[in-house]
């Protein structure tokens, strides 16, 4: 799991190294202002028109990219959401079981007939609910950050990711994304995962196969 203070001083301690051979003798603030200002005023290249509703392009290109995806209206429908998407797979009884972070631990997974535990996955789970950080409109990508209480690897190991996703939490494109980061949390978290539908290859003849490095299937909930 990740320690966020064990993260914190090990980025200190390899910064401080950096300053110490170019004779540097602590954080500069004027330089942080100026990196600052540097990225405030650089210009954009070109990009595609966004429309006003954010929320069906991001519906749109997260199905192109081969993620499922279900608008669920409040929050205490998210257990019937995954009740309903796992049925629907026509798959081992055994995806009734899985794990989800600790933000969903209180919501009620035995009243919808699953089995969903709040830890971090062993390896062996079939199924991992998730929040995410936040959705990138324009790519149809869950973006989640690494933390003690986010571990990304219940993203990664489960064949099937169910990702639960704020549409208050969706913007345009990849440059809105940094800029809430830099807003929101100052500091970069020790891993960004960019999760652009399930995981995929084409290195064999170029066939394209899902579930090569990660997830056979990534399922969205969008919670209004």
């Amino acid at each position: 799991m990740d320690d966020p203070l064990a993260n914190a001083a090990a980025r200190d301690n390899v910064l401080a190294r950096v300053r110490h051979a170019l004779r540097r003798t602590g954080p500069d603030p004027n330089r942080a202002a100026a990196a600052v200002a540097y990225v405030a005023r650089h210009v954009h290249g070109p990009r595609s028109a966004m429309p006003a509703d954010l929320a069906a392009r991001f519906v749109e290109r997260a199905q192109d990219m081969s993620s499922t995806l279900e608008c669920v209206a409040h929050r205490r429908a998210i257990p019937a959401a995954v009740r309903r998407y796992v049925d629907a797979l026509r798959i081992e009884g055994a995806d009734r079981a899985g794990v989800c972070w600790p933000e969903f631990a209180d919501l009620d997974w035995a009243g919808a007939g699953l089995q969903i535990e709040c830890r971090p996955t062993s390896g062996g789970d079939r199924l991992g609910i998730t929040g995410a950080w936040c959705a990138i409109a324009e790519t149809g990508t869950v973006v989640v950050l690494s933390g003690a209480d986010t571990p990304t690897g219940t993203t990664l190991l489960p064949d099937t990711h169910i990702a639960v996703v704020p549409a208050t939490r969706l913007v345009s494109g990849m440059e809105e994304m940094f800029a809430l980061l830099r807003a929101e949390r100052g500091r970069l978290p020790r891993a960004i995962n960019m999760i652009s539908g399930p995981s995929r290859t084409g290195d064999i003849e170029q066939t394209i196969v899902l579930g090569a490095h990660g997830p056979f299937r990534v399922h969205i909930l969008l919670l209004d």
